[in-house]
């Protein structure tokens, strides 16, 4: 069940980061802001479509990365995640849940990058200082999530081991 909430939230925020990411891309300027000074003005900038087409790599980057341990393990091509991980064990149905869902929280941050560029660059609808709480909200889910990988690692090693005694 996990592995489906996780794979739900995955394609709501990868559809999320492409609706804010197209959104935002047409409403910005030909050069966009990405750094404030201490006044609160722009001080650094890249062409609009270096910011897009670098959106969009690092998109395609950190999913392809985080996606591929669960696609290896569903489609059975890594012989030995599959012989940890078989199926009908809790454990896969936690750790498939686990990299979808950090999938998730990966597009949920870069989504939150776009959205914080777009109010650098259009300070008259979202002010830039309203961000703090996701500027401590996104380390905070990511530190959550790789305690539950180790969670879910040490309960399945505690899993193995049990069952290497009894045999």
């Amino acid at each position: 069940m996990a592995y489906r909430f996780g794979k739900a939230f995955y394609f709501l925020t990868l559809f999320g980061f492409v609706f804010f990411l197209l959104y935002f891309y047409s409403a910005m300027a030909e050069s966009v802001g990405y750094g404030l000074n201490e006044n609160g003005s722009v001080v650094d900038k890249i062409s609009k479509e270096t910011f897009f087409y670098g959106m969009i790599g690092l998109f395609v980057i950190l999913n392809g990365l985080v996606l591929l341990p669960p696609k290896l393990l569903e489609t059975k091509m890594h012989q030995g995640l599959h012989r940890i991980f078989p199926l009908g064990d809790v454990y896969r149905d936690y750790f498939l849940g686990w990299f979808y869902s950090f999938g998730g929280i990966l597009n949920l941050s870069l989504s939150m990058m776009v959205f914080y560029t777009h109010a650098i660059n259009n300070q008259q609808e979202i002010a830039a200082n309203q961000f703090s709480f996701f500027f401590y909200l996104i380390p905070g889910l990511f530190l959550i999530w790789i305690v539950g990988l180790f969670i879910i690692l040490v309960g399945k090693f505690k899993q193995i081991q049990q069952h290497s005694n009894k045999a």
